[in-house]
């Protein structure tokens, strides 16, 4: 039987007030939290560490070059105008670790040397005329004036970079090596560097076998820093198989799109007007040279006015009338400019082959078709004479580059002898025989680069 008591605190207790619903928390606030609070946990708990000296000096330079240490060769002359005789001589004999050589942000001025600093924290050496430290290296400018401007540049809170920059530190480290950023590429190749937009930065292992100088690396056309955090390192593989170029080409570059080529150039309002107004390749017209797989040839002329002939071969495909239309419009850009059409091509061989020339007769260029009534037409436009043969250029299978690939086949000291290299190319260029280079798409807009350079002795 219930205690009175109990029965009395049951009457006198409040009803039970009926429970409120808690504000509600979509899944989707949840996750966004999660991701704005996780990222910021993650920095404040475990940051990104410090950049050290080397990739402090990648940041500050258009070109870094890296050479392992060879005390057994001569003094290079950089060390010995850096540290004067005695002290280059002395230290050389002492280095066993990587150094390097680098220029700054405009590549205008002199080297820079820098070579690992071997003096403890606790005993620092005093340093030589013009040097600083950075970080573990030993940094020696040219002048005065240089030593500042590095000194500028530098910066001491820099992050260590992702993407790219940690592709290239392995390769800059441990051997002999290269990087470079789109101010050093403008440099060493002048004009030509709108044509190697995809390749403003990056980095090249080099390794010397007999009379031939193999490479292997990544680029990728924007800033370094900035790339991803995964991995972008080139996979290990073979070298490049490309055979010689022949005696008869200069140069030769295939692509599976002439966007690959042209991609630099015709992103400049300077550029497409005057091809629209002159040439009457308009919007339509450049978008069609765009998708066009290409292969174009450079071939040495030993006499006539000209020192070279251009050739580039388009795969036309299924855009057949697109380009007829394109070289409607321009065979009337042509006229307009006095030039005249040989006879016996053109309209009156059915479109399939045009040669122009100039009123005291020389002829400048032209076209003809490949295979116009095949499955695969193909188009060959030609700067100079008229080629003296021509065929059906590959598209696929292991004689073209795949797609997002170029092939390129140079013969260096073919094209120094005639004045066509970019003067600030290295003399180890100028003096090869041959040069193959493949390039192929990678993650992220990095692109992954092999190749070789024969020097004949």
């Amino acid at each position: 039987m219930s205690r009175p008591f109990d029965r009395l605190r049951r009457s006198l207790a409040a009803p039970a007030l009926p429970r409120l619903p808690l504000p509600p928390l979509p899944a989707t606030t949840a996750t966004l939290l999660l991701l704005l609070l996780l990222p910021s946990l993650t920095l404040w708990r475990w940051p990104r560490p410090r950049a050290q000296g080397l990739e402090q000096l990648m940041a500050a330079s258009s070109l870094l070059q890296s050479f392992a240490a060879s005390p057994q060769r001569p003094v290079p002359a950089l060390w010995r105008e850096r540290f004067g005789d005695m002290a280059a001589k002395r230290l050389w004999q002492e280095q066993r670790r990587t150094w390097w050589q680098f220029w700054g942000p405009h590549a205008d001025g002199g080297a820079y040397l820098a070579v690992q600093d071997n003096a403890g924290a606790g005993s620092q050496r005093p340093l030589p005329a013009h040097g600083l430290r950075v970080g573990n290296l030993l940094v020696v400018a040219p002048d005065a004036l240089s030593r500042r401007l590095l000194q500028d540049q530098l910066r001491p809170d820099q992050r260590a970079g992702r993407g790219l920059y940690s592709a290239c530190l392995p390769r800059l480290e441990s051997g002999q090596g290269v990087f470079w950023n789109a101010s050093g590429l403008g440099t060493l190749v002048g004009p030509l560097a709108p044509l190697l937009e995809a390749y403003q930065e990056g980095c090249l292992s080099l390794s010397l076998e007999s009379s031939e100088l193999h490479w292997r690396g990544e680029a990728t056309d924007r800033a370094a820093a900035a790339g991803r955090g995964e991995s972008v390192r080139a996979p290990d593989g073979a070298d490049s198989t490309l055979p010689p170029l022949p005696p008869d080409l200069l140069l030769e570059l295939q692509g599976s799109s002439l966007e690959q080529l042209f991609r630099g150039l015709l992103s400049r309002q300077l550029i497409r007007d005057p091809l629209a107004a002159r040439y009457g390749i308009d919007t339509k017209g450049l978008a069609l040279l765009r998708r066009s797989p290409f292969r174009l040839r450079l071939q040495p002329q030993a006499s006539g006015p000209f020192q070279a002939s251009l050739e580039l071969q388009v795969a036309v495909g299924t855009d057949r009338q697109a380009w007829r239309q394109l070289l409607l419009g321009l065979a009337r850009s042509l006229q307009a400019q006095a030039l005249q059409e040989v006879p016996g091509t053109g309209s009156a061989a059915q479109d399939r082959t045009a040669t122009w020339r100039r009123e005291d007769g020389v002829v400048l260029g032209g076209w003809r078709w490949i295979g116009d009534n095949g499955p695969r037409p193909q188009l060959l436009l030609f700067l100079g004479p008229v080629p003296s043969r021509w065929q059906t250029m590959a598209t696929t299978g292991e004689q073209a580059p795949g797609s997002g690939s170029l092939w390129l086949r140079v013969r260096p000291q073919g094209l120094d002898q005639l004045g066509l290299l970019p003067e600030p190319l290295p003399e180890l260029v100028r003096r090869a025989d041959q040069l193959a280079m493949e390039a192929a798409p990678g993650p992220g807009g990095v692109s992954w680069l092999r190749g070789r350079l024969r020097v004949i002795p």
